[in-house]
């Protein structure tokens, strides 16, 4: 007889492991430096995939790569931050040109 949430229980007992950057730039140096990509898999038992994925965001970010836990840094969070950045910019040049207005009226 087959109970009853037993493929629920086993989905919430899997843990996603996280790695940081260093282990991550660690792998890659190794895997590019000549180690088979499969033989770098197998030793830090790790997916083909998951490598590849990584040399991906590597050479597409550079140094901007894993930089929060393992999510790379993206074009989204980019453009993002530079929206927030004019927004910002914009309140200030409103303020700025209103008191330089009220400095130039006559008294």
């Amino acid at each position: 007889m087959k109970q009853k949430g037993s493929v629920a229980a086993r989905a919430t007992s899997v843990k996603c492991r996280t790695f940081t950057r260093e282990f991550k730039l660690q792998v890659i140096r190794e895997v590019e430096a000549g180690k088979p990509q499969a033989q770098a898999a197998r030793e830090y038992q790790i997916t083909d995939n998951t490598i590849s994925r990584w040399r991906t965001q590597h050479r597409k970010y550079n140094d901007r790569a894993f930089s929060g836990r393992g999510h790379a840094y993206t074009d989204e969070a980019r453009t993002a931050e530079l929206e927030r950045m004019v927004r910002r910019l914009t309140m200030e040049n409103d303020l700025l040109k209103k008191l330089l207005q009220k400095l130039n009226e006559p008294a």
